[in-house]
């Protein structure tokens, strides 16, 4: 069977990668990343496997993902490697979402997942344990390596840096959740589904026969997949606390059992009969309330962003305008980026790492706790979180 016209020049294009064909895949046991490894190896790259074990019991992260990415790696006839990561998982993603949904906000753990526990840690195990400084992965991203040609254009200051970009297939692009990755990461991956879709990959998996080929999606989380909801995970963890819903002058409409339950913009679900559809504004930790407002009354026209990572341009010292994109399902919106002003004595720690944005229309789910992504096109410029 022939390769698809996307995987012969995802093949093309790994055959020709300047430098050391060692590499790290990470392998969670999806179709994803079984497709990564056997391009790689169909590529003539040096191949080992590896995957985290995150968590104990059923699911993507746990013992069926083991399997079958173990089972891909005898498939191919490649080493592979399991590596006990569930205390750290603990401490840097489920004891931070914890606290995060204690203070009345909604984390994003997944970028922190790609930062912390994945590929930042994964990069670091391969050099110490296998002395291979490469890691390829099954992200539908795009990396431009810094001296592999003419930078794409971005409004700010782009000279020397890694550029990371879009999937090409829209619909699976998962550059958002990878805003926070650091240079020195950026430079050392692969990522050879970066532009193929969805359905090419499928196909591309049938044709080596892989066995993960018509595995079902996981869920977007993996804790909701191993749990069965995140209702469920959060129940799990943290004791039922009811308290009030509330309008924003304070008049009591409903009940909940819960803050953590409850997203901004969020309207199915809430229980409250009302003479017009309420959306949750906001979720108000000290008083234990859920806060709803019509959704006239919801809409945002700007926020404050903190934590910011720059990635394929340097901190800007003038306001630029920019998309942004306030969650993973959205579209990206235009808005002003508005750079902290830097102190007297130069730039302080953290100046450079605050925003605030000014939409142009607005915006009706800005959500503290989520990222903020900032594109120009297909480049991710940066992105932090959304603060207030």
């Amino acid at each position: 069977m022939a390769a698809t016209p996307a995987g012969a020049a995802s093949l093309e294009r790994l055959r020709a990668w300047p430098g050391d064909h060692r590499v790290v895949v990470g392998l969670s046991g999806g179709v994803d990343s079984s497709l990564t490894a056997a391009l790689l190896v169909e590529a003539g790259w040096q191949v080992e496997g590896l995957t985290l074990w995150l968590m104990s019991g059923k699911g993507a992260c746990c013992a069926e993902g083991l399997v079958d990415a173990a089972a891909i790696c005898e498939q191919l006839g490649v080493p592979h490697h399991v590596v006990d990561f569930r205390e750290h998982f603990q401490r840097q993603i489920v004891d931070f979402l914890l606290d995060g949904y204690g203070r009345g906000v909604t984390p994003l753990p997944c970028s922190r997942c790609n930062r912390e526990v994945k590929f930042g840690p994964m990069l670091a195990w391969s050099r110490s344990e296998r002395q291979i400084g490469r890691l390829a992965t099954g992200h539908y991203a795009r990396v431009r390596h810094a001296g592999a040609g003419e930078a794409l254009p971005v409004p700010g200051d782009g000279r020397g840096r890694h550029q990371l970009l879009r999937g090409l297939d829209a619909g699976k692009d998962q550059s958002y959740f990878l805003y926070d990755l650091p240079q020195e990461v950026l430079g050392e991956l692969v990522f050879p589904l970066g532009e193929m879709r969805k359905s090419e990959t499928r196909q591309e998996a049938q044709r080596f026969g892989l066995r993960t080929a018509a595995k079902p999606e996981s869920q977007d989380l993996c804790l909701a997949d191993h749990h069965g909801s995140m209702k469920a995970f959060l129940d799990a963890y943290l004791p039922p606390r009811q308290g009030e819903i509330v309008l924003q002058d304070g008049t009591v409409v409903g009940q909940h059992d819960g803050i953590e339950h409850f997203t901004i913009g969020q309207r199915r679900g809430l229980g409250v009969a009302w003479r017009e559809p309420l959306h949750v504004v906001r979720l108000d930790a000290a008083l234990n309330r859920v806060v709803v407002a019509p959704r006239q009354e919801a809409a945002r026209s700007g926020c404050h962003v903190q934590a910011v990572n720059w990635v394929s341009m340097a901190p800007p010292e003038q306001p630029l305008e920019v998309e942004v994109q306030v969650r993973y399902r959205s579209e990206p919106e235009m808005a002003w980026m508005i750079p902290n002003p830097v102190s007297p004595g130069g730039v302080a720690a953290g100046d450079a790492r605050r925003v605030e944005l000014q939409f142009a229309s607005p915006q009706f789910s800005i959500t503290p706790g989520q990222a903020a992504v900032f594109y120009a096109g297909e480049v991710v410029l940066g992105g932090g979180l959304i603060e207030s």
